[in-house]
């Protein structure tokens, strides 16, 4: 799933976390920016729908399989079900920056995201802009590679392999595996024992096929494409993770519009808790649907044999895994990307909380990086 921990050392820009090809490339975040009317069903309401504080809410996403709870949410009008007369204005983006600036600049109330590009958005901002307060997908992130050049995990060594961006999330976490093995890579230039070439998803495709790249430490549904051209799995992220899991996408808000308008992000997230729920019970029909959307949005659907494996490799949930966004973290500056970040407060659950414990689930939590409530 699409945000760097890199620009953080240098002003602490935002990035991609998770760039993503819609259609024949099927990488992470490339769709129609700003695309306000993927699903007319997310702008009507009801007659007598109940009245909010707000006439409308702007939500940004993109158009990705880890983004699947507001592809699904706004596709079945899950979402502007709990907001009744106020109506969805759908943002789609390429990549983080450009939704960081719009949260940042006023013209976003609320978006999908990764950790890097939330992160980067809350530092720069010196905690003052946003606010994460719900996870929605974990997993779906595999290292790929020619089976011909590599059949072992060892083998790496001397290989070039492709990340998304330098610093992003698939990065920061494959250039601290390489730390794990024993090997050094120099973390600006990607040399070193291992060869990290920084590769558009739009392009690692085509890399491959051409030979120069041997595998690639990707999200999916890259992964997935890869893997339909002659790749193999050699590793799945997920299993180097406690439980399994680890956050690819977070639900943040300006917190702007969170002190303005709180039963309209209630309402939201009432909305993708719902849709979660519906997604997890219903895992094909809710593939289906977020291919719908994805074709609406690019014009082209995912092929079965990238969406059938990218999917069952994404688990959306609730729970923002807010000790594995501090991971992350601390990979970064471990690989000597960022200074040590203050994230304290970066996260407000209180409202997910409360719309959780309304639907007889568990609480989740903010590991100690909650915003302070008054």
């Amino acid at each position: 799933m699409g945000t760097t921990f890199t620009t953080l050392r240098r002003g602490v820009a935002a990035a991609a976390a998770l760039p993503l090809l819609i259609g024949a490339l099927a990488s992470c975040g490339y769709g129609s920016e700003a695309k306000k009317d993927e699903d007319k069903k997310a702008n009507v309401a009801a007659d007598g729908a109940k009245k909010l504080s707000a006439p409308e809410v702007r939500i940004g996403y993109f158009p990705n399989l880890t983004h699947a709870t507001a592809l699904v949410g706004i596709q079945e009008g899950l979402i502007a079900k709990e907001l009744g007369a106020t109506a969805i204005k759908p943002q789609t983006f390429n990549a983080g920056p450009s939704e960081i600036e719009a949260l940042n600049g006023g013209s976003l109330d609320i978006g999908f995201i990764g950790p890097s590009p939330a992160i980067n958005g809350y530092v720069k901002s010196k905690g003052s802009n946003l606010r994460i307060i719900s996870g929605s997908a974990s997993g779906g992130v595999k290292l790929v590679v020619n089976p011909e050049k590599i059949k072992t995990l060892d083998d790496l060594k001397g290989k070039k392999i492709a990340t998304p961006q330098k610093g992003n999330t698939q990065d920061v976490a494959f250039l601290n595996w390489i730390a794990e093995k024993g090997w050094t890579v120099d973390p600006e230039s990607g040399k070193g024992d291992v060869s990290v070439v920084r590769t558009d998803n739009k392009v690692t495709p085509d890399a491959f096929k051409q030979g120069s790249i041997d595998g690639a430490w990707v999200p999916e549904p890259t992964a997935s494409k890869l893997v339909s051209e002659g790749a193999s799995v050699l590793l799945d992220e997920t299993d180097l993770w406690p439980g399994k899991k680890f956050v690819i996408t977070n639900v943040i808000v300006s917190q702007k519009f969170l002190k303005e308008h709180p039963d309209v992000v209630e309402a939201v997230l009432a909305g993708t808790v719902k849709t979660n729920a519906w997604i997890n019970a219903n895992p094909d029909q809710a593939k289906a649907s977020a291919n719908a959307a994805l074709k609406a949005l690019s014009g082209k659907e995912l092929e079965p044999a990238v969406i059938d494996p990218a999917w069952k490799s994404i688990l959306v949930t609730d729970d923002p895994l807010a000790a594995t966004l501090k991971t992350e973290s601390d990979w970064a500056v471990k690989a000597k990307l960022i200074d040590q970040p203050d994230l304290a407060g970066i996260y407000d659950l209180a409202p997910l909380n409360k719309v959780l414990k309304a639907a007889g689930k568990p609480e989740v939590t903010d590991n100690g990086l909650g915003a302070k409530q008054s």
